[in-house]
């Protein structure tokens, strides 16, 4: 950031990228382009880089009478009941797993959870990773160096008070950094981690009010896994081009992070 002008931070290149400032601010934003070259490269790689973003799910910005809710309650249980059933189930889930190799469906959905036949998140949190774990240079818009900032940032635009992000070292995974990004046409956050071995994986965070019950998957494409869960408002996914069993103890890490 260029010192000669104060006034304009970080945060304000951000909102003019994004487009939500108004005409006044953004021309203000504009000089102070015109006579900062670096910012303006990197505000315009910003733009490039939205516009990609929302050409992948242009396929979600628009609803259709025919997309179902993502999770439909039979009833509505207090949240201390809902997490402790669902942590219950994970764990039998998870223990069967183990034996057979695989997840059944059937056993992850609670008797009270009636899951749509076309879900979102798992779809949205694999475009994330495939478009932004293979970058080198630009793989986020805030590095692990201001994670503080980052934690800040996205907590503001996802209105999540004191958004706290999963320190996943102890598993051999290091935070890389994180960036705004799209989830169900609202402001949504994506975490990503690497280990030594080069191995990288996303945990993407959304916000939905339509959501009202919590629940436990598995999604599979390729062999890209994704692990997510819907707990009140907020939806969780954690993708990785590693096995299940890793990626099951990643996602159980954050679930103990992520506040309830």
């Amino acid at each position: 950031m260029n010192d000669a002008n104060p006034i304009v931070t970080e945060a304000d290149l951000h909102a003019y990228a994004d487009g939500q400032l108004p005409e006044t601010a953004r021309a203000r934003i504009a000089t102070y382009l015109a006579d900062n070259p670096n910012e303006a490269a990197m505000v315009a790689e910003w733009q490039a880089q939205n516009a990609g973003i929302h050409a992948l799910f242009a396929g979600y910005e628009k609803a259709r009478d025919s997309d179902p809710m993502l999770v439909s309650p039979a009833h509505t249980a207090s949240p201390a009941v809902k997490r402790f059933a669902i942590a219950a189930a994970a764990l039998l889930v998870f223990a069967l797993g183990a034996v057979t190799g695989h997840y059944g469906p059937a056993l992850v959905q609670k008797p009270d959870l009636q899951l749509a036949g076309s879900e979102t998140l798992p779809k949205q949190a694999e475009t994330a990773f495939t478009v932004y774990a293979a970058e080198v240079r630009h793989p986020v818009e805030v590095f692990a160096d201001e994670e503080a900032h980052l934690a800040t940032w996205l907590g503001k635009r996802l209105a999540i008070q004191n958004l706290k992000i999963p320190n996943l070292q102890p598993l051999g995974f290091k935070l890389v950094g994180g960036r705004l990004l799209p989830v169900d046409g609202r402001p949504g956050a994506m975490f990503m981690y690497e280990n030594q071995a080069g191995e990288r994986l996303t945990v993407v965070v959304g916000r939905n009010k339509e959501n009202r019950t919590t629940s436990f998957r598995f999604a599979s494409s390729g062999n890209l896994e994704t692990f997510y869960w819907i707990d009140g408002e907020i939806g969780y996914a954690v993708t990785g081009e590693i096995s299940r069993e890793t990626l099951r103890t990643v996602a159980e890490e954050c679930y103990r992070q992520f506040p309830s």
